[in-house]
């Protein structure tokens, strides 16, 4: 039987485990990026660990989401990070030089490498044939000192694509396709991967708007294979070096095939409030358009960004709408700068915003109120745009630019012929914004750079041989880490200070919780299904530690929120019977009368409510070694223990 592409890369990586899935597995990781919304914890938990240099190939911090520096706070976290990576060993990409993604694609992705990043959209490495994952920062940390990342070994699905795309409609549709027939949560325990002579049709950055959107399933990650397309992209970067090919063996067998035909797809949309809600194009003409924003990790590259100021030459924005475009990374800003395309956009009435993340997590541009926002990015969870009541459509870049100069919403095929926009044999390359570390010589000279708002760790202990908390919040279905720790202008400038970011946790759903979970000391978290969808932002997990949550009891769980809770020293509880979610009311004082002893020794937890009398079971479904992280308090004990 022969291999998918992702379990030759997870065999040639192999640390410990076997490729069964469902098995718990470690991989040595060759590569990591980390963001500054999540890289300064994961600094501080690195430094943690007192490990003078980094072990990876290659380790990138990109500055990218907190650039809006409406205070000290920002620009502290900006210049902590950049002495971090002096000292320690990692390469840092300035404010500026674009989104980690789109930049790590340009410039240090290599097919064939393992990857993790502090961000839920790492997998965008997979249109280049990397095995890219999003992971918590304090996995990310752990990688960097050498240690191997752990996951499940997951099923492994093919999506064959045939056919061809037809003019205006772009890989935007065809992820948003995959998510229609997979929702949000059916890639969960899965890697994607894509195959067939469709395949053959997308160029590199297509394939990424794809593995990026993948992180919308569940997905652990996404892959495409690394063939000449690879190597033509690599080469018109001067990387051509860092070619390997990489296909799956014609006997590789998968757990799950979904076909798509890429001749009949059409313009398509991800309605409000999620990515797996979607519609035609077609079927939404002519409502009204209040904003329109052209950019993110998604939908920012060269290739995307042509396409618009072609759509816009020449035109003029409508009168109803705000049009906003941030270029993905400064090779892109500058080409398109260089060429007259950027011309071409703020003739036409553009808002030209600098190469970073931006309005994609709430950082500026956030619509009127009840406005409708059509957005090429890969999340319109309800309040993630800053604007509460805002009604946010994920779509593709061409018909966000048409809609622009509509005013409705507008099909791009009613365009008539589209142009044929190629990608350059040559991109402009200028890394002069990515900073290099100190030689190991110089290592020790380098000061660490601290600001006021940075703090430590939360505190952590070991597990009690005993649990008896109230419950704090109950909450239902496909709560996101924006529920959970919201992003946005004010509150992103927090992430390196737990206490203070800490009062917003979960104020989406309940605005009393933080000041309740304070005063209970000891509190338990009750969710429904999908619990923790979304970002790989461990501060989902390290606020409700701060606030003393000692268990989250819910339907089931989403990939790497339950690793962050597992590394925080959270108990990870999902309901045996989904019906005991019933049996539970907010303010029900829960008992877990033998927790330790429990975990020591299985995976079923006796969950007692005491306001009822009714006794409930729970599974903690971990391996050994997240049980021994457990019992432990958390992974940066463990990781103490253990080195």
């Amino acid at each position: 039987m022969g291999y998918t592409i992702a379990q030759k890369i997870i065999k040639e990586h192999l640390v410990c485990g076997e490729l069964i899935v469902g098995n718990d597995i470690g991989l040595k990781i060759d590569q990591t990026l980390t963001q500054d919304a999540t890289g300064t914890m994961a600094y501080i938990e690195y430094e943690a660990m007192g490990i003078p240099r980094v072990k990876t190939e290659k380790s990138v911090a990109y500055i990218d989401h907190n650039t809006l520096q409406t205070g000290f706070e920002n620009a502290d976290d900006h210049r902590f990070i950049q002495s971090v990576c002096k000292k320690h060993g990692i390469y840092f990409s300035r404010p500026g030089n674009g989104i980690c993604h789109q930049v790590h694609l340009e410039r240090f992705g290599k097919p064939g490498k393992t990857l993790i990043g502090s961000d839920s959209h790492t997998p965008t490495g997979g249109g280049i044939g990397m095995l890219a994952i999003g992971a918590g920062g304090l996995d990310v940390a752990v990688a960097m000192g050498g240690g191997a990342y752990y996951i499940t070994m997951p099923k492994m699905v093919r999506v064959n694509l045939t056919g061809k795309l037809n003019p205006w409609v772009s890989a935007k549709d065809i992820i948003l396709a995959v998510l229609r027939v997979m929702s949000v949560k059916g890639g969960v325990g899965k890697i994607v991967e894509y195959g067939g002579e469709g395949v053959k049709t997308l160029t590199v950055p297509e394939r990424a708007t794809i593995t990026n959107m993948g992180a919308e399933l569940g997905a652990t990650t996404s892959v495409f294979p690394s063939d000449e397309i690879t190597r033509t992209f690599l080469k018109a970067q001067g990387r051509e070096e860092d070619y390997t090919e990489l296909s799956a063996d014609a006997d590789a067998v998968y757990d799950e095939v979904i076909e798509i035909n890429l001749s009949e797809l059409e313009p398509l949309a991800a309605c409000p409030h999620s990515p797996d809600n979607v519609k035609p194009i077609s079927e939404l003409a002519g409502q009204q358009v209040d904003q329109v924003c052209i950019g993110s990790c998604t939908n920012s590259s060269y290739l995307d960004l042509m396409r618009v100021a072609h759509i816009l030459k020449g035109k003029k924005v409508a009168d109803n709408v705000s049009l906003a475009i941030a270029p993905g990374s400064k090779q892109v800003f500058n080409m398109l700068a260089l060429n007259g395309a950027l011309g071409d956009m703020i003739a036409a009435g553009a808002r030209i915003l600098e190469s970073a993340c931006g309005p994609c997590i709430g950082m500026g541009q956030s619509p009127n109120s009840k406005g409708i926002s059509l957005r090429t990015f890969n999340r319109n969870f309800e309040g993630r745009s800053g604007t509460a009541d805002g009604q946010i459509y994920l779509v593709s870049p061409e018909t966000a630019a048409v809609s622009a100069l509509t005013g409705v919403f507008t099909d791009p095929r009613t365009l008539g012929a589209a142009a044929e926009i190629e990608l350059p044999e040559k991109f402009l390359i200028n890394d002069n914004m990515v900073i290099e570390p100190a030689a190991v010589e110089d290592m020790d000279k380098v000061e660490i750079l601290r600001g006021p708002n940075i703090k430590s760790y939360p505190e952590t202990s070991p597990l009690t041989d005993t649990i008896e908390a109230s419950c704090s919040l109950k909450v239902g279905d496909n709560i996101t880490t924006d529920h959970i720790m919201p992003a946005g202008a004010k509150i992103l400038p927090l992430r390196s200070n737990i206490p203070k970011i800490s009062e917003h946790c979960f104020t989406v759903c309940d605005k009393e919780f933080p000041a309740r979970a304070k005063t209970l000391e000891k509190s338990i978290i009750v969710g429904g299904e999908n619990y923790g969808q979304g970002s790989s932002r461990e501060h989902a997990a390290l606020a409700p530690l701060f606030l003393g949550v000692k268990a989250v009891l819910v339907k089931s769980f989403a990939r790497i929120h339950k690793s962050n809770l597992i590394n925080a020293g959270i108990l990870p509880l999902t309901f045996i019977n989904a019906d005991d979610y019933d049996k539970i009311k907010l303010g029900d004082m829960l008992e877990l009368p033998a927790v330790k002893e429990e975990i020591a020794n299985g995976n079923t937890v006796t969950v007692v409510n005491q306001t009822t009398g009714e006794t409930i079971k729970a599974d903690c479904e971990l391996s050994d070694r997240t049980r021994a992280i457990i019992l432990a308090g958390g992974l940066l004990d463990y990781t103490k223990e253990n080195s």
